[in-house]
């Protein structure tokens, strides 16, 4: 599978998108207006490990909702991201069998090696 989770509305997603040229064969979803789905998320975990290395901690509304004092299981995880979007650390890029997770400098130039960029 070759496919993007993003956000369009997101500066740094789409910075990162335009740097790393993918080719047509990608699919790109916004995950605001195209909500990811149960099997998306597995098949995400599956690649990834856990359902926390998906969870971004950086969101505001992990502070607002004070999950940062919780601690949180592997369920509540899955749970927070399937609820809102802004859970998922963003841009999920998938690349065959390797997923890249986030926006660090090393896991974009990590990708950009993948894609053959």
């Amino acid at each position: 599978m070759k496919k993007v989770y993003y956000l369009k509305t997101c500066s740094t997603c789409v910075r990162i998108l335009k740097d790393l040229n993918l080719p047509s064969d990608y699919i790109l979803q916004d995950i605001k207006t195209e909500h990811i789905t149960v099997k998306q998320l597995e098949e995400m975990k599956e690649l990834a490990g856990s359902y926390e290395a998906l969870f971004s901690k950086r969101s505001k509304l992990y502070k607002e909702m004070g999950l940062k004092n919780q601690e949180l299981t592997e369920r509540d995880y899955k749970h927070y991201i399937l609820e809102h979007y802004t859970f998922l650390s963003r841009p999920v890029i998938i690349s065959d069998d390797a997923i890249f997770i986030g926006n660090s400098k090393s896991v974009v130039d990590a990708a950009k090696k993948s894609i053959g960029n």
